[in-house]
């Protein structure tokens, strides 16, 4: 092979090589400052909040702007409680479409029904707000709420989960709104992690008179386990900061009677939406800047126990749990 001529692309790379890496470490760079920033910002914002509060604020329910009284744990818990609804339901849904897509769907159905899938991610936010509050809201209280409470009453601790105005709005409802939204990301991560599973390894597992649930138990998920992992946690950082969706659902109540699916609540994202505008300057609008804080520090804590999750999974990933 002859060298290109007169030695120009030695020389072009002399000084494209270092731009590219300078380019790249500005964009680091860049990205560690942003989030600096924002950190920085919401600390300065909550601080008059921090000062007269402190960490009573998290245990807190009074949420009072009257009185001028604030605490953040009915939003605390709304967020972290749709959160869990959400993951609960998606997580297993997800799991199944991704099987069919991979394992079991014909040629002729597995890209139609996978774009399909992908559209959902695509529907706006406030799109599904607006069906869970008007469409969904009155099927699911007069098909689940109404039965679960005529089913569960007198019945400790599950009586109480299900107590409350079957309105169709509340914790539940939100849950499953974030758990349709969610399905998406999840199922999407899942079936592409499943497809990176080398054929080989599988076609040897049939032929040794595997069934598909073996096959996926004992060969797909071992080997693909830190990628499964990853798409639930990007599931789950998008359910705790959706904030549209949940505001339609949540009932956006600012009070904690009880634990019941289906009273309604409050959450971080939807408490933020509805005061910050017209808070006033001062503990009002500290204390909302307070609630965005402590959703930056969940969704840290969050994305840090996944890091370590994966970490730990991704030593024995490709070999046989």
């Amino acid at each position: 092979m002859s060298s290109p001529p007169g030695g120009r692309p030695a020389v072009r790379n002399a000084w494209v090589d270092p731009l590219f890496g300078w380019a790249a470490r500005a964009a680091a760079v860049v990205t560690l400052g942003l989030l600096a920033g924002i950190l920085v910002s919401l600390l300065i914002g909550a601080w008059p909040a921090i000062q007269a509060y402190g960490l009573g604020f998290l245990g807190s329910t009074v949420w009072d702007p009257v009185s001028n009284e604030y605490g953040g744990l009915v939003m605390i818990y709304g967020t972290l409680a749709t959160s869990l609804i959400a993951l609960v339901i998606a997580v297993p849904v997800s799991f199944g479409i991704a099987v069919f897509l991979t394992e079991l769907s014909p040629a002729w159905l597995k890209r139609p029904l996978g774009t399909a899938i992908e559209l959902l991610a695509a529907v706006p936010s406030i799109v599904y707000g607006m069906w869970g509050l008007l469409v969904f809201g009155p099927i699911l209280a007069t098909f689940v709420q109404q039965p679960l409470q005529s089913l569960l009453a007198g019945v400790p601790y599950l009586g109480a989960l299900v107590s409350g105005p079957p309105v169709g709005i509340g914790i539940l409802s939100a849950g499953i709104i974030l758990a349709i939204m969610i399905i998406p990301f999840i199922a999407a991560v899942m079936r592409d992690v499943f497809e990176v599973t080398p054929p080989m390894l599988k076609e040897s597992a049939y032929a040794l008179g595997s069934t598909t649930w073996e096959v996926v138990s004992r060969v797909v998920l071992p080997y693909t386990k830190a990628g499964v992992v990853g798409g639930i946690m990007l599931g789950l950082g998008r359910a705790l900061g959706e904030t549209m969706a949940v505001t339609f659902v949540i009932g956006n109540f600012n009070q904690l009677n009880s634990l019941s699916l289906f009273e309604p609540a409050n959450s971080i994202t939807s408490a933020l939406a509805n005061e910050f505008a017209e808070a006033a300057s001062g503990l009002h609008q500290s204390a909302l800047i307070y609630l965005g804080l402590v959703l930056f520090f969940i969704t840290f804590v969050v994305l840090a126990l996944s890091k370590l999750l994966l970490s730990q999974l991704r030593k024995g990933e490709g070999t046989r749990s």
